[in-house]
């Protein structure tokens, strides 16, 4: 997720000497459990090849029990998250309880939709409602669909393959905490514009949960164990 530009694009600023093409990345993700959901990001937010942020929480709460995962232009998607929140606010009180998640939904695809010429950002939002319980939509320019588990951003080019074979339907809520965790930390561990610290919410009828995987917590995948392997035998050599 960037400060500037479009995720998996490039932005050109004109005619301006000395400004070419930004490139941006992220890796955001959601899973449905019965009884509810587990959303995650990275934390890394660049312009380019500048890293301009290690640990921003890109997963923003749209109500009490309903989050957003934010990718594209940082300040874009969170000038959407804020708009969203307050219509949402507005909503609950004319209802007098809290929004489904489906409508939380429809609002962000209709303000991305309306915007899509002024704003670059996707959001991916997740909650639980006592009617449809754990849900997870995409909302990507004016699309509104849900998903059993959905990635997105830069990243998640290079899981597809990963979470397509690794999910399962009626996994427990510590095993799409593990699924989401692992999917990230492969996808920050080959994406140059995803990295930082892996953000966590669970979402479930009594509330959520916030969880923070921080660098040294993070699992290693096989070329990640053979650098270290590799690394320590050489300290040992040089001993």
């Amino acid at each position: 997720m960037h400060g500037i530009g479009r995720m998996q694009e490039s932005s050109y600023f004109g005619d301006l000497p000395g400004v070419g093409e930004i490139h941006t990345g992220t890796t955001i993700m959601a899973v449905e459990f019965d009884g509810g959901v587990v959303v995650g990001s990275d934390s890394r937010v660049s312009a380019g090849a500048a890293v301009v942020n290690r640990v921003f929480n890109k997963l923003a709460p749209l109500h009490q029990q309903i989050y957003c995962a934010l990718s594209g232009s940082a300040a874009d998607a969170q000038a959407i998250a804020d708009m969203a929140t307050y219509q949402l606010e507005l909503h609950g009180m004319e209802l007098e309880k809290q929004p489904l998640v489906l409508s939380a939904a429809n609002v962000v695809k209709n303000i991305t939709y309306k915007y899509r010429e002024e704003l670059s950002a996707h959001l991916m939002v997740a909650g639980w409602d006592p009617y449809q319980g754990g849900q997870v939509y995409g909302t990507l320019e004016g699309m509104l669909i849900r998903q059993p588990f959905a990635v997105g951003g830069s990243g998640s080019a290079y899981i597809y393959g990963y979470v397509d074979a690794s999910y399962k339907p009626g996994m427990s809520p510590e095993e799409c905490r593990q699924f989401t965790t692992n999917a990230i930390a492969l996808a920050m561990g080959r994406d140059g514009s995803s990295g930082g610290v892996i953000y966590l919410v669970t979402i479930t009828a009594a509330g959520t949960k916030q969880e923070i995987i921080l660098g040294k917590e993070l699992p290693q995948f096989y070329d990640e164990k053979s650098e270290c392997k590799e690394y320590n035998s050489l300290c040992e050599t040089a001993k």
